[in-house]
């Protein structure tokens, strides 16, 4: 039998209960991956992470229920909170290697972390049939449609992203990782949810990597380059965003809320 810590660590958040859940398990030396899988399947959470000393850094793998992922941003702002936390406490950045390269965490002022991600800007669908699509799994028809990491609906206002009841198995078979609905916020620059039950996920509470397709969008309709988000799931998260060009910052706080040890 072995004995792996793990951490559960809520992200884009400074309050439990809010924000996204994400467990990290630190590991000596990597297991097969169908026990990383069994064990992210087990947790049940939108993302396990287990991460490996490398060279000067940590290599960093994601694990939803599902499969494993290329990106993912609350996993990896909890990552870098445990490491800051419990590993390198006089540290100010954290350098992880990646599936998507090399993503490091920088920790600011106020106890805030920055991820440093690439940016994955949309650029628009005019397919008819595929905006149809759309409308009819989210039932509703957004004023834009995108596609960049991930298929991207645009509305009107707040109310509307927040009373959507889409079609799981509809938004499934639109193809890709999974749907972006946002709009513009009425207390910060923009809100959004993101659906991804192609990847085992049927409502992310918070999204960092959606955000590497959302901040470009939205800094150019808005015109500047320091943003503010939230992801209105019913746990909700707040996210501090900079458009870099070629990259985004996405920042946010994080609090841990469980500690224990998995048998396996």
């Amino acid at each position: 039998m072995i004995k792996l810590p793990i951490f559960q660590i809520d992200a884009f958040t400074s309050r439990v209960f809010k924000g996204n859940p994400a467990a990290v398990v630190p590991l000596d030396s990597w297991l097969p991956d169908a026990t990383l899988q069994a064990i992210a399947a087990e947790n049940n959470l939108s993302e396990t992470a287990y991460f490996v000393a490398e060279d000067d850094g940590w290599r960093l793998r994601w694990f939803t229920p599902a499969v494993e992922v290329d990106l993912c941003g609350h996993a990896t702002l909890a990552t870098a909170h445990l490491i800051f936390t419990r590993l390198s406490a006089d540290a100010d950045r954290v350098r992880f290697l990646t599936r998507s390269g090399p993503v490091e965490v920088i920790r600011e002022n106020g106890g805030r972390l920055a991820l440093d991600f690439p940016s994955s800007p949309a650029t628009p669908v005019n397919d008819t049939a595929k905006l149809d699509a759309v409308a009819a799994a989210l039932g509703r028809r957004p004023g834009e449609l995108l596609f960049g990491m991930d298929y991207m609906a645009v509305f009107a206002g707040e109310a509307d992203v927040a009373s959507l009841a889409p079609d799981l198995g509809c938004v499934a078979k639109l193809g890709g990782r999974g749907m972006i609905v946002t709009a513009p916020g009425r207390e910060c620059d923009f809100v959004s949810r993101f659906f991804g039950p192609n990847v085992g996920i049927p409502e992310d509470p918070v999204t960092g990597s959606a955000h590497c397709t959302l901040t470009p969008y939205w800094s150019r309709r808005l015109g500047k380059s320091a943003l503010t988000a939230r992801q209105i799931s019913r746990r909700g998260g707040e996210l501090f965003l900079e458009d870099r060009g070629g990259r985004t910052r996405i920042g946010g706080h994080a609090v841990l809320y469980l500690e224990g040890t998995i048998f396996v």
